[in-house]
């Protein structure tokens, strides 16, 4: 699967965002080694801090699935942007931790504009619990 195809599968994973509050649909999409793909979309609560941001769904709804951070190949983000979406430092955090500093992150909008990092050319001082 190529970057425009997994970037389509996050496409489709935004229409199932509830976002009656912002009304800014977020589709993420992982792909692993076998070839599977998990999504995940953004959710809204009234109460703001419950959110889940689209990033943080689709990556703990993978790793609920058993996958793991070796057996992730590429992850997409999507909005309906003016340029490729900019994940929150949340995410950036999640996303440094839980998928290899060597996959491809694809930052996307809907009328196909696509950015590619690393997790930590999103995040480089990213939190590892090294401290702890």
């Amino acid at each position: 699967m190529d970057k425009k195809e997994l970037v389509n599968e996050a496409i489709k994973a935004r229409e199932n965002a509830f976002v009656p509050y912002s009304n800014f649909k977020v589709g993420a999409a992982i792909l692993t080694k076998d070839g599977k793909v998990y999504i995940g979309a953004n959710m809204e609560s009234a109460s703001y801090g419950l959110t889940l941001c689209a990033e943080r769904n689709c990556i703990f709804g993978a790793y609920a699935r058993g996958v793991r951070k070796d057996d992730i190949v590429a992850f997409a983000v999507v909005a309906d942007t003016s340029g490729p979406v900019s994940p929150c430092g949340a995410c950036r955090q999640i996303i440094a931790e839980y998928i290899n500093k060597d996959v491809p992150i694809y930052l996307a909008n809907v009328k196909g504009d696509i950015v590619e990092y690393k997790s930590t050319g999103l995040l480089p001082y990213f939190f590892d619990g090294s401290e702890l």
